[in-house]
């Protein structure tokens, strides 16, 4: 989901990916290779993308309905604008429908029969619009995947969430939804966390009203997407006998399989997560198998290490190997903002050809070194907008992290490289950020915070961005844990 410009260092260079084929030594033979899946740049989107084959889609079924889903998941959070950005980065930006609509029946034509939404998505608009794609396919087509999203505290009344869960059936024009989720939960610290779970699905006696929605078929699979206070989740497994999960989302590539908690110890490491539901039989539906694209944008000597292993596979179509290597995960999801997207995915999936022991202990190796590289665990999901002074922290924390992807942060005023990779974060900064909404603006107040899947604490985040930013200005060295 996955939108981030596909840049790589080399000696703090940006690579567009012909260049980045040739300094590994590829020449133009695999020119024809799909493009990197989530980083696609505008000089990339050119590029020709192989046509994946039509029959040839893996699928996994689904032990209650026995129902064959597609092990790709199309995510509807990051779709396209009439701009010709994901939507939502311009404020003025539409959503493509007529590009939505396209890149839905090439979907389907190609197998994908899973389609994850929320009333939370491109503000508010995603469950519209992807109503509007489906609806022109035959309902035994598709699976419709949607969530009760009842974060503010306005919309969890009874009145409000139940309202919420009929809009939803309204815009998606279905009379059931096949996959509902409790949106989120795990969100907060210690008691807090399970206390907002209570507030949102417990007292208001939600959860017992989804119940029986499900009784009476209007939904057909209930479940939770997980991010946060792990006993949230363990309460909930622990309950399994009562609620009866049909399914589970949880967050799973291969960093977060061993390093979630190291890199945020307030999150939990995927290993953990799968297991449990593993030993339940609750088949998992993945998110973020490519942690918000940093796991198809990798350091230029990780990304040598991935293709001189295999040429003819890019960096994402490993992580969604991985994803989907997994018996018990029932699909994996990727928000596919452009074709070139879809049509990777596709060639990785149709069909899946599953990754051996050796090959996950490759990758596990190469999440021993992304470690090192001390990113700010930011998927840009943006669950942190808006932010009420105008910062756009997303884009704060995405520039951060590229720019230590591409080493253009720098520790040493005599390193030989200073004033290059000094002008290369400060004006890539303004182009990035509008001055009004960076870093310097943040005050503190923690409004983001409890909104944070990753769990960050955003804003001493931002007070480390701005610490750099200003030494940077100021010529006074300060290294990347200012």
């Amino acid at each position: 989901m996955n939108d981030n410009n596909h840049n790589n260092n080399n000696g703090g260079k940006t690579l567009s990916r012909r260049t980045f084929l040739k300094a590994l030594g590829l020449g133009t033979a695999t020119a024809a290779a799909p493009v990197i899946v989530s980083c696609a740049t505008d000089e990339e989107k050119q590029i020709p993308v192989q046509e994946p084959p039509v029959g040839k889609m893996t699928y996994r079924e689904n032990p209650k309905t026995h129902e064959k889903v597609s092990i790709l998941g199309y995510g509807m959070m990051r779709l396209p604008g009439k701009s010709g950005k994901p939507f939502g980065r311009d404020n003025e930006d539409e959503i493509d429908q007529e590009m939505v609509n396209k890149q839905v029946d090439y979907a389907i034509e190609h197998g994908v029969n899973y389609f994850d939404t929320s009333p939370a998505y491109c503000k508010g608009l995603s469950e519209h619009a992807t109503g509007i794609a489906l609806s022109r396919h035959a309902r035994d087509k598709y699976f419709i995947a949607t969530k009760l999203s009842n974060f503010a505290p306005e919309t969890q009344t009874r009145t409000a969430s139940i309202e919420m869960f009929q809009n939803s059936l309204r815009e998606l024009q279905v009379d059931y939804i096949d996959y509902l989720l409790l949106h989120s939960i795990g969100g907060g610290t210690g008691e807090e966390a399970m206390e907002l779970f209570r507030n949102r699905y417990i007292y208001n006696g939600i959860l017992d009203y989804l119940l029986e929605q499900r009784e009476k078929g209007v939904i057909r699979n209930l479940g939770f997407s997980y991010h946060g206070e792990i006993a949230v989740f363990d309460y909930l497994l622990a309950n399994h006998d009562k609620y009866k999960w049909d399914f589970v989302q949880i967050e799973l590539n291969y960093l977060d399989w061993g390093h979630a908690k190291e890199i945020n110890d307030r999150n939990t490491d995927a290993k953990y997560l799968y297991a449990e539901l593993d030993k339940r039989g609750i088949p998992a539906v993945i998110m973020e198998p490519l942690l918000g694209g940093r796991l198809a944008s990798l350091p230029l000597p990780l990304a040598r290490k991935i293709m001189a292993r295999d040429p003819e596979r890019t960096m994402a179509s490993w992580a969604f190997r991985y994803a989907g290597s997994f018996p018990r995960v029932l699909t994996v999801l990727s928000g596919m903002t452009y074709m070139e997207h879809l049509k990777e995915n596709l060639c990785t999936y149709c069909p899946l050809e599953e990754l051996t022991d050796e090959e996950k202990d490759f990758l596990y190796g190469i999440a021993d070194e992304i470690v090192d590289y001390n990113t700010i665990p930011c998927n840009d999901c943006k669950y942190c907008m808006p932010c009420p002074y105008g910062i756009d922290i997303p884009s704060v924390l995405t520039h951060y992290n590229k720019c230590i992807a591409e080493g253009n942060l720098t520790r040493d005023r005599n390193d030989p490289d200073y004033a290059r990779a000094r002008r290369a974060f400060l004006i890539g900064y303004d182009r990035s950020v509008p001055r009004l909404r960076q870093a310097d603006h943040c005050i503190g107040c923690g409004q983001c915070v409890e909104h944070c899947p990753q769990r960050i604490d955003i804003p001493k985040e931002m007070q480390r961005v701005n610490n750099y930013v200003e030494a940077l200005k100021q010529g006074i060295d300060r290294g990347l844990d200012a």
